[in-house]
């Protein structure tokens, strides 16, 4: 018969164990990787090279990072095709060598941009996300993350009319229904 110790133990495992299914089951939420000084309400670009490169020095800044590395590997990512997902929205994405977690960046532009989306609209809300290369199921579960909040178009028109930076973030940050 097992001792009150090893009862107490197995009850603990048996609750840890259910615990680890129970947060991988969850969806990643947009507040684990964007935080409310990393949303940007009316950015300049020209295009989409310029829009790339802005996105690019802002991270870096923040990450204390490479800006050149940080836009080169968003541009070679661009290159297997465009990360514009339509409704005029964009999530560029790419690993980073020297990041330990995830990143995200949002921006709604002052003008829109072509960014040969695949339904030809250009964009004007962009969520740049930066991760560290071996976290590949954390990327993906980012991805679907933002690709979910802005999928709704109640969410775009809400980012589209929002007033400021931290009235974008608590729309983005929000749960969907």
């Amino acid at each position: 018969m097992p001792t009150r110790h090893e009862l107490s133990t197995r009850s603990v495992t048996t609750a840890a164990k259910e615990q680890v299914k129970h947060t991988m089951g969850q969806p990643m939420k947009i507040a684990q990787f964007l935080k409310p000084e990393d949303v940007i309400s009316d950015l300049a670009a020209a295009n989409k090279p310029q829009l790339l490169t802005v996105l690019s020095r802002i991270a870096a800044g923040r990450l204390k990072l490479d800006a050149d590395a940080i836009s080169s590997a968003l541009m070679q990512r661009e290159a297997l095709g465009s990360t514009g997902i339509g409704d005029g929205t964009a999530l560029p994405h790419a690993t980073i060598t020297g990041m330990t977690a995830p990143f995200a960046l949002f921006a709604r532009l002052q003008r829109p941009v072509d960014f040969e989306s695949v339904d030809d609209v250009p964009v004007t809300l962009v969520c740049l996300l930066l991760m560290p290369p071996e976290r590949n199921a954390e990327h993906l579960s980012a991805l679907a993350a933002i690709a979910r909040r802005l999928s709704s178009k109640d969410c775009r028109t809400q980012l589209r009319n929002a007033k400021s930076a931290d009235a974008l973030y608590a729309i983005l940050a929000q749960e969907a229904p």
